[in-house]
């Protein structure tokens, strides 16, 4: 049943899944850094005041919201996965500095991070994923990936 049904379907709906999936999050993420109701804001500030001190919250938060949207979109056409995966690897890395910058949000104690810092940790996941269909991506059109 396993090798006949079950990986047969998951096999075509596992890339158009994982679109979505990026779709849904990253958009939705974004819209609630707009209406100012993301848990995320409060770190997305002291990011900020740390890395980019010249720009106000509001300007930022509202360019970064739109970012994490565009994103999310990109990650629904096909034809732009490789723009999509470099937008997506730069935004993992703003997210994640948090572990080294702002050591108080994301660890609680030697290798015991914060829930902020689990969150960071599981990005890892999110770039296999979204590395996943950059190869897919790859594979369906007969490029090697350069």
């Amino acid at each position: 049943m396993w090798n006949k049904i079950i990986i047969p379907f998951i096999a075509s709906v596992y890339i158009p899944f994982a679109r979505c999936s990026f779709f849904l999050v990253y958009f939705w993420f974004g819209i609630l850094k707009i209406l100012d109701t993301s848990a995320a804001n409060p770190l997305v500030a002291a990011l900020l005041e740390k890395t980019l001190p010249f720009l106000t919250f509001q300007q930022f938060i509202v360019y970064f919201a739109l970012f994490e949207m565009l994103i999310g979109i990109l990650f629904l056409i096909p034809r732009l996965t490789r723009l999509v995966y470099v937008l997506f690897i730069l935004h993992m890395g703003m997210t994640m500095m948090p572990l080294v910058l702002l050591p108080a949000y994301a660890w609680q104690g030697f290798l015991t991070p914060t829930l902020e810092g689990q969150y960071m940790l599981k990005n890892l996941i999110l770039i296999a994923l979204a590395s996943a269909i950059l190869v897919s991506t790859q594979k369906k059109t007969g490029k090697k990936a350069t």
